[in-house]
């Protein structure tokens, strides 16, 4: 049936009948499609005798959309999550403020000190005590030291949680956090204190997660004494995460998946490995990548993600940790403002991250010094119309006084990494042209008002789409990555009720088939 004079306000005030988009935002209550003497109208009120129910949609508020389980397991109300942002974009402020409105911060502690971390974490004891959160551990291939020792701190501070980010294969610090939390409970079954959420894009890198820690790399850690014999023997039972999200077209590191395709795949996946494990407890797979609206985050419910992740349109909220002039251009992002560009943490391997383009050159200078590096074997190698171009465009800066500063940098984070480069000349000029990428994020955090051309700000198109649904409201303005994520799911669980109606053969007119935020949903905490 299609319902195409139901929406028309004034006539159904005049009846006295409810508004029926008033109607269709009660999702806490059911939706009667009703034939009675006022035509068809729509109700959450159980009609009287006379009126004639032709179908009904059943509740569904936004805290029952996704996996009950994630939402246990997490101690969270929302099957909800904002990802990480290196550098502490995904700042503390931002993971306190979603672990208030009831869902799962991750903490974006790539790229940051141990100390910086460290202070985050007090703060949380502090603030939230008792709510959940999470901290990013992302893979560093060519700085494994801290990788190490970001994981002995979480150990030491209790931390329960991690999102595992950017990993191609397992390392013995993520595999150590694992299993240093694993004991066995009195029925002699294995319990898991330190639940680890890996974000993968690929199938053979979710079997990683999906199987058993290696015994290689188990049988390492129990020679170093960083695990007991108990634990190597209970790490057998467990997978390595409790759950995967499955990453398409997202910001920062992206394999630029189509998420209609890699979700299914890797839960069929998951499935397959549950028939043959048969663990305790099934392994969630939640959804992350151009999640930017309410129609996306129905999506990816719809194709059976248990939980959703955003991430970009967090970065344009008041609570991240970037300045005002990095979210004045995420604001006027566009869904086609996006580009690819060489990763800082993988430079040397050819790794690409995706970008903000609009407002800033950073994509094309990042792309052009990984010409070089693959062009010429050393700084010493480069023309000098390249080189002066380098130091006077894009370093503006002698090379020297850059070395200088890597040479500084690396003493006191991870000094192998000056020892590899001594002597090694294109080593040396990849350190170098890492310096650049590593900054360019960092001024754009900091709003370095000089460098705005260089601004590296990971971005996916989700941002754009965002920024289209929420023109004209008062989330064009003003974002508070709580009532963001409330009014995404709120939205969600409204289009999904839409779409309930649609395939019980009631067809809605256009303006009632789109969520609109008219309010915030949850007010400013202080």
């Amino acid at each position: 049936m299609t319902i195409e004079t139901i929406g028309q306000t004034a006539r159904h005030e005049a009846s006295g009948v409810a508004d029926p988009y008033a109607v269709l935002s009660r999702l806490e209550a059911p939706c009667y499609v009703v034939e009675g003497s006022d035509g068809i109208v729509l109700t959450n009120e159980v009609p009287g005798p006379s009126a004639r129910i032709l179908t009904v949609a059943a509740p569904l508020p936004p805290n029952r959309l996704g996996s009950s389980d994630f939402r246990t397991a997490h101690r969270v109300g929302y099957a909800y999550m904002s990802g990480a942002m290196a550098g502490g974009i995904a700042s503390a402020d931002l993971v306190i403020a979603m672990a208030r409105a009831g869902c799962l911060g991750s903490f974006g502690a790539a790229g940051l000190s141990v100390d910086r971390v460290d202070a985050a974490l007090t703060r949380f004891a502090a603030e939230i005590p008792g709510l959940p959160y999470c901290v990013n551990l992302i893979h560093s291939p060519q700085e494994p030291a801290m990788e190490t020792a970001l994981v002995e701190l979480l150990l030491r501070r209790g931390v329960d949680c991690v999102e595992a980010s950017a990993f191609m294969d397992l390392t013995p610090a993520l595999v150590r956090y694992r299993v240093a939390g694993l004991t066995r409970g009195p029925d002699g079954r294995t319990r898991i204190g330190n639940r680890v959420i890996a974000k993968v894009s690929r199938a053979e890198v979710a079997a990683r997660f999906l199987h058993p820690a290696p015994e290689p790399i188990l049988a390492q850690l129990l020679s170093s004494g960083v695990i007991s014999s108990e634990q190597a023997e209970l790490a057998a039972t467990v997978p390595m995460a409790d759950d995967i999200t499955v990453e398409a077209d997202s910001g920062g590191h992206t394999d630029r998946r189509p998420l209609s395709v890699i979700l299914p795949a890797i839960a069929a996946q998951r499935d397959a490995v549950q028939a043959q494990r048969r663990y305790p407890g099934r392994v969630r797979v939640g959804a992350a990548g151009g999640l930017g609206t309410p129609a996306a985050v129905a999506a990816a419910f719809a194709l059976g993600a248990e939980y959703v992740v955003t991430g970009s349109v967090n970065q344009s909220c008041a609570e991240s940790g970037t300045s005002d002039a990095a979210r004045k251009l995420l604001r006027a992002a566009q869904v086609s403002d996006c580009e690819m560009a060489p990763a800082s943490d993988m430079f040397e391997l050819g790794v690409d991250v995706q970008v903000l383009k609009r407002g800033t050159m950073f994509a094309m200078r990042a792309k052009h010094l990984y010409s070089l590096y693959r062009g010429y074997d050393g700084i010493d190698a480069l023309p000098d119309a390249e080189r002066t171009k380098l130091e006077q465009q894009i370093l503006r800066r002698p090379v020297e006084d850059v070395w200088a500063d890597v040479v500084a940098h690396f003493q006191a984070r991870d000094p192998a990494q000056v020892e590899r480069a001594t002597g090694d000349a294109k080593r040396a000029m990849a350190l170098i042209f890492r310096w650049y990428l590593g900054l360019a994020s960092r001024w754009a955090s900091s709003g370095e008002a000089d460098r705005v051309a260089d601004y590296q700000i990971w971005c996916g198109p989700s941002m754009g789409a965002f920024n289209e649904w929420a023109a004209g409201t008062y989330l064009e303005h003003d974002r508070r990555a709580g009532d963001v994520a409330r009014q995404l799911l709120q939205g969600a669980a409204y289009g999904a009720r839409i779409n309930q109606l649609a395939l019980l053969g009631v067809g809605l007119p256009a303006h009632l088939r789109h969520y609109r935020p008219v309010a915030p949903i949850i007010a400013e905490v202080v």
